[in-house]
């Protein structure tokens, strides 16, 4: 729509949290998809430049997935002033998730809580649409999320599959064995189940991008520092630290005990805490992506300083709405220059030095 910018778009925000958040969310990829929420104007900034994976990202925020799991807003959402955006989860057949409902706002604790279940419309409905996404020109970079059904699946058989598939037409692959709602998708995060997941995409995939992996923030500093291990063993590029946790801090919301992923600002800590086992234990040998509570500038630049080479926010949109973008990549620019650092590259693990 002619004049419509992400500020405008926002402003709405207070009538969708009126809804079912299901239902809002729903709505809010309705109204980007038709391209309601506008684009950020944002002026270049060489200081926010990232150059990872092969690829060059004009900043390091980037849209976390689960928001927009079946493709159909990456170009809005690219718009909105993201550095690269991530599709998915997507599995190799559709599937309904777990029954409503799922996802609950946790409005005084800024959180969120889902056991949606891997809902999508599957891999054939997918595809065309990152296609489609990855054929127009002056894209920002878009990684493919990929993960097994809840039923009939074979581990080794179908994360192979899904990397071949999506390969074509994603800067990146992110192997997702760390949601908390599938049952059994954790276990795949042991040393040996991974390591067998791994070689088969090896064996399937030689030639592909660049593959990471997503765990989970609940994992002890042993289990990251295995995982960190089998990762650089079979030649994995990245990962991302972390999905949603399973554990209860202190929370308020009359939500707080319902089963699920907790996300949002008290995730903060324990993912950051959790990027910089991984940040040592890697050691420049894997890029890292923190995700995990971001909500601010600031927020940003305390993943980059624990380790992150690039950062992913999402639950925080669910309360900022589309604005929240631009204010975030403006926020660490300028905290950037207050904290002393030339570029975002420069303050990459500076409190692990």
């Amino acid at each position: 729509m002619i004049g419509m910018t992400p500020a405008f778009a926002s402003a709405a925000m207070p009538l969708l949290r009126c809804l079912d958040p299901e239902r809002a969310h729903g709505l809010a990829l309705l109204a980007l998809a038709a391209g309601l929420a506008g684009r950020a104007r944002l002026p270049a900034d060489p200081r926010l430049v990232v150059n990872a994976l092969g690829l060059t990202f004009r900043n390091p925020i980037g849209l976390a997935a689960g928001f927009d799991k079946n493709a159909v807003a990456l170009a809005p959402l690219a718009d909105l002033g993201f550095g690269f955006v991530e599709a998915g989860t997507v599995t190799p057949r559709p599937q309904a998730g777990n029954p409503r409902p799922r996802l609950f706002r946790l409005t005084e604790d800024h959180a969120v809580i889902n056991r949606m279940g891997f809902n999508n419309a599957g891999l054939d409905a997918y595809l065309p649409r990152l296609a489609r996404y990855a054929a127009l020109p002056g894209r920002v970079p878009v990684g493919a999320n990929v993960g097994i059904n809840k039923e009939g699946a074979d581990p080794e058989r179908d994360y192979p599959a899904l990397v071949r598939a999506v390969a074509p037409h994603a800067d990146y692959v992110v192997m997702n064995v760390s949601s908390p709602n599938t049952p059994g998708l954790r276990d795949l995060q042991g040393e040996a189940r991974l390591a067998a997941i791994l070689a088969a995409v090896n064996e399937a995939v030689p030639s592909r991008p660049p593959l990471l992996v997503k765990i989970a923030p609940d994992l002890s500093p042993a289990g990251v520092e295995a995982i960190v291990a089998t990762c650089l063993a079979h030649g994995v590029q990245g990962l991302i630290v972390s999905n949603t946790t399973i554990a209860r801090p202190t929370l308020r919301s009359p939500h707080a005990s319902q089963a699920g992923g907790l996300s949002g600002a008290p995730l903060l800590a324990p993912s950051t805490e959790m990027l910089a086992i991984a940040a040592r234990a890697s050691a420049g040998r894997l890029v890292l992506i923190g995700a995990g509570g971001v909500a601010s500038g600031r927020d940003a630049l305390a993943k980059l300083r624990a380790g992150a080479t690039l950062v992913q926010l999402y639950s925080a949109l669910a309360f900022a709405g589309p604005a929240l973008v631009a204010r975030i990549v403006a926020d660490l620019s300028a905290a950037l220059a207050e904290q002393g650092f030339a570029s975002a590259a420069d303050a990459v693990g500076a409190d692990l030095r």
